[in-house]
């Protein structure tokens, strides 16, 4: 067709060939020009909008929250995502500060509606609910009534007793509450327990102490089974004032180089604290710069982490303040 319609085209000198290629050299360029402009806003305006679902969904925490210092940060493993089945939240409430760390079953975009589910319900109970047991059973029937709901989307011609997908999702999790004398409660969904941080100054320097916070048994993940009739709190000890709390998905210590080795999360927290006082935003950037380095930049799995350290008064001693109310409808 472009022989027909160019006659250079149907010339065959080495003059009529470079002037061929340099015509199709600046239409292609031109092309290019003009359909990557609109592309890249394109792009620009999903990231946006990625960014504006990332602070909605694990919005930033505040520096310090009801005297504990807090650093955390989240990496999706679905490159190009900003969020992704990890999640994290820590809010101060009359009843102490009550933090929750869970993952998703698989990662990246597929698990953002669960991680809404569970966040947005943890947000509204732990106000609402004095005991830390009552908030778990408010997150398991937020959790089943969005599978549900998702498996009506997304498998509309199955029955009700059919078995779906959707039906096989868990979400494992952490929930601790730090009550006003520092006494700190857990309870475990299936979810790594957290690391407990150290730092004693003596005669010799800074010496830092890293340990499981907890072994005890946990319960099973949310979703699968239904939760025991009687969940007994795990009294976990004291967090005395300038010790740190390390909590993080289990995408960390499963992270592997490219010989296969796993990430050495108790090693690396050790180096983090061992010649200075624990400090949540060292801790942080410590662990992720080593764990970008050990997995090559790219990590299998999402990564969450929260670190925090007690800034309170020896005395435990700290004034609570009640969240600002909010007219309807915001």
């Amino acid at each position: 067709m472009f022989k027909m319609t160019c006659p250079l085209a149907r010339q065959d000198g080495l003059g009529a060939r470079i002037i061929t290629s340099a015509v199709f050299f600046a239409v292609g360029t031109g092309l290019v020009l003009h359909v990557r402009g609109p592309l890249l806003r394109e792009l620009r305006q999903i990231r946006k909008v990625a960014g504006a679902a990332q602070s909605v969904l694990l919005r930033p925490l505040p520096p310090r929250i009801d005297g504990l210092n807090i650093a955390a940060a989240q990496l999706s493993a679905d490159r190009g995502a900003c969020v992704g089945g990890d999640l994290y939240e820590v809010i101060a409430t009359e009843h102490g500060v009550r933090i929750v760390m869970g993952d998703v079953r698989g990662h990246g975009l597929s698990a953002i509606g669960t991680v809404a589910a569970v966040l947005g319900s943890f947000r509204e109970a732990v106000h609402d609910e004095p005991e830390l047991g009552s908030v778990l059973r408010r997150l398991e029937r937020a959790l089943a009534r969005h599978l549900r709901e998702r498996a009506r989307a997304e498998h509309p011609s199955t029955g009700p007793d059919s078995e779906s997908p959707v039906a096989e999702e868990f979400v494992t999790m952490l929930l601790l509450e730090i009550g006003r004398d520092d006494e700190v409660h857990a309870l475990n969904c299936g979810h790594p327990w957290p690391y407990l941080l150290r730092s004693r100054v003596g005669p010799d320097g800074v010496q830092g102490h890293v340990e499981r916070l907890s072994t005890g048994e946990p319960l099973p993940p949310l979703g699968p089974f239904p939760l025991p009739a009687e969940l007994p709190l795990v009294h976990c000890g004291q967090l005395l004032p300038g010790e740190g709390l390390f909590l993080h998905t289990d995408g960390v210590e499963d992270a592997r180089d490219g010989h296969g080795r796993f990430f050495p999360l108790p090693a690396e927290l050790s180096k983090a604290v061992r010649d200075h006082p624990v400090s949540p935003q060292t801790v942080l950037r410590t662990v992720f710069t080593d764990l970008l380095q050990h997995t090559g930049g790219r990590p299998s799995d999402d990564v969450a982490v929260l670190v925090l350290r007690n800034d309170r008064r020896p005395t435990g001693a700290c004034e609570y303040s009640a969240p600002v109310s909010r007219g309807a409808g915001q």
